[in-house]
């Protein structure tokens, strides 16, 4: 157990980077998944009996209580004093630890090794200690104590999506928050996790450089297909639906003029002036993101790439995604190109 409080704390970097991916990125700390804040949830009992190992008090254990099914007929069983944590990326489920930050493409490869790394060579440190101790059980006690006071601020069993928890951890924890791929990969690369990495004989340095150009270069390519596609999509279909709309929205309002000028046609007149003024931001932002495109697809260096990648081209696919959100709440069903949320959710075709 101490050694893996020690490990994960010691290398949050290198957890954090196994599951670095474009995708994983928007995941993290959204939609049900752990922060990018890496942290232990321990639960309760296992917290209290870390503390008076600590603070060399006794422990008294917590008391079980019999599960209330409703149904007779089950047999009676006690309940189990653990807890579980869904918003922690490290949590401890009664008789195992669970690591919660991989994504849906992630392969699980990556996280074992660090993690399987880490735990190595603090069992390594242990060892070496242990070892040349005249008193083994003395020297244990020691041990174990002094990895719970050094290592307790990794350990978390509250609410991670809170933004409370996001400050606390960063500004009095001195923990991590990589929240993207161009901010952690680079990392691998650190003195401390090449001589960790190399010495356990994992990975030669020549392969961590690889390993980390490999990843970086997924992670570039992976978000350039996007705002290529992105562009592709603006230009095509969302930029001449909504000016279709809109000049459906002007026949109709020059025909009911025509038959009648004394009408207000407020709801078309309205209409047709926040569509024009929609699709000319649309166009208007698809133009820098090409732009953003052009100017990172003259960037050499993958880490650089990488980061203008994140800073660049996800800032202005934000930006052109948000005047295309607020054009389809103004659109007609008929014109918008593609399925809304309620169609993908409850409509088959």
């Amino acid at each position: 157990m101490c050694a893996v409080i020690k490990a994960v704390d010691d290398y949050q970097d290198l957890l954090r980077l196994s599951v670095a991916t474009a995708g994983n990125d928007h995941r993290l700390g959204a939609n049900e998944a752990p922060p990018a804040v890496v942290s232990i949830f321990l639960g309760d009992e296992l917290n209290a009996v870390l503390e008076a190992i600590e603070n060399e008090t006794p422990y008294s254990s917590a008391e079980k209580t019999q599960m209330k099914l409703g149904v007779d007929v089950l047999p009676k069983f006690n309940r189990d004093t653990t807890d579980r944590n869904r918003t922690s990326p490290f949590a401890f489920t009664g008789n195992k630890f669970e690591f919660r930050m991989l994504g849906s493409s992630n392969s699980i490869a990556c996280a074992n090794i660090m993690l399987n790394s880490a735990v190595a060579e603090s069992l390594k440190i242990y060892a070496d200690e242990l070892e040349s101790a005249e008193d083994f059980n003395s020297k244990l006690h020691e041990l174990i104590r002094t990895t719970i006071k050094e290592h307790k601020n990794i350990i978390f069993n509250g609410n991670g999506y809170d933004e409370a928890w996001i400050k606390e951890a960063t500004e009095k924890r001195g923990l991590l928050n990589y929240r993207t791929t161009p901010e952690c990969m680079p990392h691998l690369l650190d003195e401390k996790n090449v001589k960790m990495l190399t010495s356990h004989k994992v990975f030669s340095e020549a392969e961590l450089k690889s390993r980390c150009d490999i990843m970086l270069d997924n992670y570039s390519k992976t978000v350039e297909i996007e705002a290529n596609t992105m562009v592709e999509m603006a230009k095509t279909d969302i930029a001449p639906a909504v000016s279709g709309y809109a000049s459906e929205l002007a026949a109709t309002l020059a025909a009911k003029k025509a038959v009648a000028p004394e009408l207000a046609c407020g709801y078309e007149t309205k209409l047709v002036k926040k569509l024009s003024e929609l699709v000319d931001e649309i166009e208007d932002k698809t133009e820098k993101l090409e732009a953003a495109i052009a100017e990172v697809d003259a960037i050499g260096d993958i880490i650089e790439r990488s980061k203008a990648d994140c800073d660049k081209l996800l800032t202005a696919m934000e930006d052109l995604r948000a005047s295309a959100d607020e054009a389809e709440t103004m659109t007609s069903k008929k014109y918008w190109p593609y399925p809304s949320y309620g169609d993908l959710l409850f409509g088959v075709r």
